[in-house]
């Protein structure tokens, strides 16, 4: 079929907001992304929660090495915390400014 696009999933999140941040920084680095079940929360219920999950998705020859390395490095930062300097409260690495006391962190890349 002309112009039809062949794609694979690159990445399962847990909540839309999670697939379109990842879908911007593949986005931001040049690889085509799309988030496949946007919608399909409304079928919770009637499908396990697994299968409804949001899905990114990338060309089938676009840059998936550069795709998968970008997700493993967001996946690894998400897990760490950084503490405050000023009131120690831990934040997610990916935070730029404590969420409870609103200082600047040092953001390590």
């Amino acid at each position: 079929m002309p112009g039809a696009v062949t794609v694979r999933r690159a990445f399962t999140a847990t909540s839309l907001p999670e697939a379109r941040l990842v879908q911007q920084m593949l986005q931001m680095a040049g690889i085509e992304a799309f988030v496949f079940n946007a919608n399909a929360v409304g079928a919770l219920g009637e499908l396990p929660a697994t299968e409804i999950w949001p899905e990114v998705w990338i060309g089938r020859d676009h840059r998936q090495n550069a795709a998968r390395m970008l997700i493993e490095r967001y996946e690894s930062v998400a897990e760490d915390t950084t503490d405050c300097p000023k009131c120690n409260e831990p934040n997610p690495a990916t935070f730029e400014i404590c969420w409870c006391c609103g200082r600047p962190l040092a953001v390590a890349l």
